[in-house]
């Protein structure tokens, strides 16, 4: 892992100048291999997969929704749905994730996006004194905490699996 920032791509330079903005703490690194998935990224970091924040986009009621969880976990749509007032919470599809956060699935991060988006940080992040998210791409990460990840998004906080 390194922090080089010269190499970076544009994404993640997006991300790096939004961190900065929000004054995180976090700074981006580099991975020496991607890590598309919660247990991959855990593998390279050497921590718990449920320190791994999951940046997973929904269209709810047809409006993008950013959530935040846990890789420990799934999140529950249904009642999600219900703790945030929509009807209808659906996976959104590579273009909607692309459009909503000019990211690509595998690397979204929690800012950096063209527009804020709603955004539910689930609360079993808050298990971890240090969690990591994506930085723009699969190959790069930021540690941060979940009382971070709440002010930096404007997120609000959620029970998001049923498990």
């Amino acid at each position: 892992m390194s922090a080089n920032t010269s190499s970076r791509s544009p994404r993640s330079q997006a991300v790096a100048q939004a961190l900065k903005t929000a004054g995180a703490s976090g700074e981006i690194i580099e991975l020496t291999s991607p890590a598309r998935t919660a247990a991959e990224a855990a593998d390279l970091l050497g921590c718990d997969v449920g320190a791994i924040a999951n940046s997973l986009v929904f269209m709810a009621d047809n409006e993008p929704l950013l959530v935040l969880t846990s890789g420990r976990h799934r999140v529950d749509i249904d009642s999600l749905a219900l703790q945030i007032g929509r009807t209808s919470i659906q996976r959104a599809n590579s273009n909607q994730v692309r459009d909503a956060t000019g990211q690509v699935i595998g690397g979204v991060a929690p800012v950096g996006h063209p527009e804020p988006l709603f955004t539910v940080v689930d609360e079993a992040l808050a298990d971890y004194p240090v969690v990591w998210a994506a930085g723009g791409t699969s190959h790069t990460i930021f540690p941060t905490s979940y009382e971070e990840l709440l002010r930096i998004t404007g997120g609000c906080s959620r029970v998001v699996s049923g498990d």
